[in-house]
């Protein structure tokens, strides 16, 4: 096993380290860096200089715009955009949606939805969990009834992110309700103008809106917004929640914050001291630094592993990746916690329904520390909880 990166590897990061710390706007990157929230325009910007590129969707056959990237050039451009503070493209676009088109979708639906996925000239949203149906997905009741040559939708989505900001929603609903759970489900498109249409806002913990209630009330789409087969979406929402696991580790985001740590525990003093100075915050720093050195670590194994071999059944020790990532990054927001201190206490939602906070008083890195760290507790629940990805380990790896 060969954790070296060969010449041209290091290239590759060099090429990538330039571009995205030149091409990608400072204002953009600090804000991220800074945990700040990105305005919708900023993240239809950034993602527009990297599709440009040809960077915005790497993981897309390259007809439609994707890489011939190796899974270490994959893991470089990762670590990289990550480490620099570059939004990462959309995810409902470049990692959900659009790979489930590419993949299960019709060529008319192909060249309708890729390049403006790509391009987020049209921004999508997650229509898959429901009340009752989160963990237990194929629980869904959201029903699709087949009228002439449409879809009359019927049913609510919850926690569905940045609906308020969406175009389109991909939906899965039932469409055969005798049928085995996971059997008679289908994965259909609905523009988020049509008719019966609601969206409601959902008030996190940190005052914020991120997420919302979506609500279908007799909603009628094209019969040929199905992408696939009918009653076969459980495919495709396999298909598509394999592609949201990727990456989810994002050694490289733990990596800038700990870098942004250290840099604040510098200039916050204890009594007549540096923060950085004082032994057991040093302790509780350097361990978090040494947990996330080995993530770093097993990410490159399993890297090295993936060499020659692109194509197949993901790795289960992906699960690991996704199990200690989440733990690690959660770490950080509590130690940006201990950073801030008492400012980290009040802050005042903004006015623009984005689920960005402004100072109360204080530094401003503070005004963000607190509602973070609350709002990262869910990272240990997307994309398959923890306790599901401890499942799968000892499963697949372990053999139990």
């Amino acid at each position: 096993m060969d954790l070296k990166f060969t010449p041209e590897e290091h290239a590759f990061r060099e090429e990538v380290r330039h571009f995205f710390r030149t091409a990608v706007p400072e204002s953009i990157r600090r804000k991220v860096l800074e945990g700040q929230h990105l305005t919708r325009q900023e993240i239809v910007a950034s993602q527009r200089i990297l599709n440009e590129k040809g960077w915005a969707v790497p993981n897309w056959p390259v007809e439609w715009g994707g890489q011939t990237w190796t899974p270490v050039q994959v893991y470089l451009y990762q670590d990289e955009m990550q480490q620099a503070g570059v939004p990462a493209p959309l995810g409902f676009n470049t990692s959900m949606v659009g790979p489930v088109i590419a993949e299960f979708g019709s060529q008319a639906q192909k060249q309708r939805f890729l390049a403006r996925a790509a391009n987020l000239d049209d921004w999508w949203c997650q229509g898959f969990s429901e009340p009752g149906a989160g963990s237990d997905l194929a629980s869904l009741r959201t029903k699709a009834e087949r009228v002439g040559d449409t879809w009359v939708i019927n049913g609510q989505k919850t926690w569905t992110t940045l609906a308020q900001h969406a175009d389109w929603i991909f939906v899965l609903c039932r469409t055969n309700p005798t049928a085995k759970k996971q059997e008679g489900i289908s994965f259909i498109l609905c523009d988020m103008k049509t008719p019966g249409i609601k969206v409601r806002p959902i008030e996190t913990i940190d005052g914020g809106h991120e997420v919302n209630e979506v609500f279908f009330d007799d909603v009628v789409v094209p019969y040929e917004n199905l992408v696939g087969q009918e009653n076969k979406g459980w495919d495709c929402a396999k298909f598509l929640l394999g592609n949201e696991r990727t990456g989810i580790a994002r050694v490289g985001t733990s990596k800038a914050r700990l870098k942004r740590i250290r840099e604040l525990a510098k200039l916050e003093r204890v009594g007549d001291r540096p923060l950085i100075e004082d032994q057991k915050f040093r302790e509780k720093l350097a361990a978090v630094e040494i947990e996330l050195k080995a993530l770093e670590m097993t990410q490159l194994r399993i890297v090295a592993d993936e060499r020659g071999r692109q194509k197949g059944k993901p790795n289960p020790a992906s699960s690991i990746l996704k199990l200690k990532g989440s733990v690690i990054q959660q770490a950080t927001t509590e130690l940006m916690l201990e950073v801030a201190g008492p400012y980290a206490m009040p802050y005042v939602a903004s006015d623009e329904g984005d689920g960005r906070n402004e100072p109360g008083y204080g530094p401003d890195y503070a005004a963000g520390a607190a509602p973070t760290y609350f709002n990262w507790r869910k990272i240990s629940i997307y994309g398959g909880s923890n306790e599901i990805q401890r499942n799968i380990v000892a499963k697949a790896i372990l053999g139990f």
